[in-house]
């Protein structure tokens, strides 16, 4: 048996010194296209995790030097961080706490279209199949069903730090945005190699 790997966090904090000396490390963001829109630290790449799972070979050429994972609170970013250390990548770090972090920090975005957060989704989306099932479950036995699988699902997703609803949600075109395309993005990081 494997020994699990420590996945090595950078601070909102030190991430901002070193962004305002001019040594930042490369930012790679790697949540949806919709979401970066919304808000993104200033010279990120928004890799989507599944496009980093998919194409990290690629990536890993155009990635040498040191790079910061950033996601909305920290967990995909450490889903990008295995991928790409199972890679063979060295020197990754995970921006602690995410975007929630950076900004709570009062540190500088850019910023575009507001836009619901994933689990803003879940919660509005979970919680309306819930309600409508109660509530239907009185005219109709056993409807309400469908609201426990729900609750059984979203116990599950807390347990296992994963959530189905979650990724069903990003599929929906008011969470793509623009696709990213990887030659893009890799045409991106040679120009600032």
């Amino acid at each position: 048996m494997s020994a699990k790997r420590t996945v090595q966090s950078i601070t909102p904090a030190v991430l901002r010194g070193l962004t305002e000396e001019g040594r930042a490390p490369r930012l790679l963001d790697v949540r949806t296209p919709a979401e970066f829109r919304t808000a993104h630290i200033s010279g990120a790449y928004n890799v989507p995790l599944h496009t980093l799972r998919e194409h990290r070979a690629e990536l890993l050429s155009h990635l040498d030097e040191e790079v910061v994972l950033v996601c909305r609170s920290g967990q995909r970013a450490k889903e990008a961080e295995q991928a790409l250390a199972e890679a063979g990548l060295p020197n990754l770090r995970v921006l602690e706490g995410g975007m929630n972090a950076w900004e709570t920090a009062g540190a500088p975005v850019n910023r575009g279209p507001e836009r619901w957060d994933m689990e803003r989704q879940v919660r509005l989306v979970a919680g309306s199949i819930v309600l409508t099932t109660g509530l239907v479950g009185i005219l109709v036995p056993g409807v309400h069903l469908v609201g426990t699988a729900v609750g059984a699902g979203l116990t599950y997703a807390a347990l296992s730090n994963s959530c189905a609803m979650g990724v069903l949600l990003s599929k929906l075109p008011y969470n793509r945005g623009p696709r990213t395309d990887i030659g893009t993005v890799i045409a991106g990081l040679r120009a600032t190699a």
